[in-house]
């Protein structure tokens, strides 16, 4: 019966961890801390484009592709190697949601006051604030990282690709070039057909 339910979560499981780690994927390219317009003109400078006022974490993008790959491998693998595709993938995501907590609560004071530098701006005039992208993000990361979780425990019990989707081995390719002799013989039948034989002559 466990087993059972573990074989039906691989569909919604795969499903999340592809929404996740997608959505952080997004989020992570995005910029993820901004100083607002208002706050520069009401400080004296002007209002430059979104980059030169963001921060962005390309680690997190970065690492959500990778969490990304990781759900695609997971798909058409089989055995240890799936497992460790899904531990891979648990690593990924835990450092997405590292990296964005890191950057956007511990360190945003430190990158409010790297902003004003380069914007030439006093530093405790302006506060960076954060963006909808690092909420997409941060969501997304945990998301990837609880699917992540639940694939490592779970893929033992998860359904296989058939060997039938794997490279021909020398063996099958053999047999292919030396045909049985029954498909040999249905292939002269047909050749025989196409010259205009009569296979009901005999």
């Amino acid at each position: 019966m466990a087993e059972s339910r573990a074989r039906r979560a691989f569909g919604p499981v795969v499903l999340l961890g592809l929404v996740g780690s997608g959505a952080a994927a997004i989020g992570g390219h995005k910029e993820m801390l901004t100083i607002p317009e208002a706050t520069l003109r009401a400080a004296g400078g002007i209002a430059p484009s979104v980059a030169d006022r963001s921060v962005e974490f390309p680690l997190a993008g970065a690492l959500a592709l990778v969490a990304l790959a990781c759900w695609g491998v997971l798909l058409v693998t089989r055995g240890w190697v799936r497992r460790v595709v899904a531990a891979l993938g648990l690593l990924a995501a835990a450092g997405i949601f590292a990296v964005v907590v890191v950057g956007g609560f511990v360190q945003d004071d430190q990158a409010s006051t790297d902003l004003a530098a380069r914007l030439g701006l006093d530093g405790s005039a302006v506060d960076a604030g954060r963006t909808s992208w690092l909420w997409v993000a941060l969501l997304g990361a945990l998301v990837a990282l609880v699917a992540a979780g639940l694939a490592v425990r779970l893929v033992p019990s998860w359904p296989e690709m058939g060997s039938r989707y794997d490279a021909p081995t020398s063996g099958a390719a053999t047999t292919a070039a030396g045909k049985e002799p029954e498909e040999q013989s249905n292939l002269d039948l047909w050749k025989s057909l196409d010259e205009g034989g009569d296979p009901t002559a005999d």
